[in-house]
């Protein structure tokens, strides 16, 4: 069977350079995803909080454990701390819990979700709403729940580290405050938002960028996005008797990201993984660069309304 190439990062342990996102693969499906992800060579599993199939990530994961099929030690599990736990006392309470729900004892990497904190209601109210509709957010300072996470790798509760969603000017006052560096910041990344400068920020400061949405959540009735459908990702892809989400995935690939395209789709799980006998060339990876807008599909507008101070998206990279 074969693997996906791994990263060393920056505290020493490996990360595979593709991951399975699996955002929005609650059910049967998510779970049968995730055991075929594992079956055929998937080492990097994504979950969060936020996603609410810690349980399904979880028993995957434990069923193919106990099957034979891997060791805990070769799976990379990677969650996230979500908006409503920034403050510091939630903090390690909340992680403690995702271990019991996920039925692990170590989280290989724990995120934090966004540099912007929500005002805690309860634990079911992830997205705390005013009477208006309008997003409810905190202003604790996403340093102080850093610190708070850095204490987790000191207890063991979790391996590494990092970040996500964050700009630059935010990373380097975490590089500028923190004891343990973050080993990776995810943020959308994809032809249409190639995130070249950032990229090169983290490469500067021994952090690797992890690429979520990276197909640009393909929609057929309507061609979009057009890296997807273009004709000149077609004769690419036709070359190497791929296809373009190949083709797209390879791409970031060779920037330097990690890309964790998400799907219940057995078929595309498998599909997205096959990408590792062949890489583009210069003139080919130049065709695929014509793409990049800047255009975000997840540009946290409920946060932007509100001129948060940590809001990320403000400024280029």
């Amino acid at each position: 069977m074969k693997l996906a190439p791994t990263v060393k990062l920056n505290n020493g342990y490996e990360m595979p350079i593709l991951g399975l996102g699996t955002y929005e693969s609650i059910d049967g499906d998510g779970t049968a995803a995730i055991k075929h992800a594992i079956d055929i060579g998937y080492r990097h599993i994504d979950t969060a909080y936020f996603y609410q199939n810690e349980v399904e990530v979880g028993r995957a994961i434990r069923d193919r454990i106990a099957e034979g099929v891997v060791k805990r030690e070769d799976i990379f599990l990677v969650t996230k701390l979500w908006n409503v736990h920034h403050d510091p006392g939630y903090v390690e309470p909340i992680c403690r819990k995702q271990l019991r729900t996920l039925g692990l004892d170590y989280i290989d990497l724990y995120l934090m979700h966004m540099p912007v904190g929500y005002k805690y209601v309860n634990e079911e109210t992830l997205l705390p709403k005013d009477d208006e509709g309008n997003l409810q957010l905190s202003d604790i300072d996403y340093l102080d729940t850093y610190k708070a996470m850095e204490k987790l790798v000191k207890q063991g509760l979790v391996r590494s580290i990092g970040v996500s969603n964050f700009n630059s000017e935010q990373l380097a006052r975490i590089l500028a405050n923190c004891e343990i560096k973050p080993v990776t910041n995810q943020v959308e990344c994809s032809p249409g938002l190639n995130q070249k400068p950032l990229t090169a920020f983290c490469k500067q400061h021994g952090i690797t960028v992890t690429a979520y949405s990276p197909l640009g959540r393909p929609k057929p009735d309507v061609q979009k996005p057009n890296y997807i459908y273009s004709p000149d990702v077609v004769a690419i892809a036709k070359k190497y008797g791929k296809t373009t989400p190949q083709i797209v995935l390879r791409y970031l690939i060779d920037l330097g990201t990690i890309p964790i395209p998400k799907s219940s789709n057995i078929n595309r799980v498998t599909e997205n993984f096959d990408i590792f006998d062949f890489e583009l060339t210069p003139e080919e990876i130049a065709v695929l660069d014509k793409f990049n807008c800047g255009e975000r599909l997840v540009p946290l507008n409920l946060i932007k309304a509100q001129n948060h101070k940590y809001y990320p998206f403000s400024i280029e990279f």
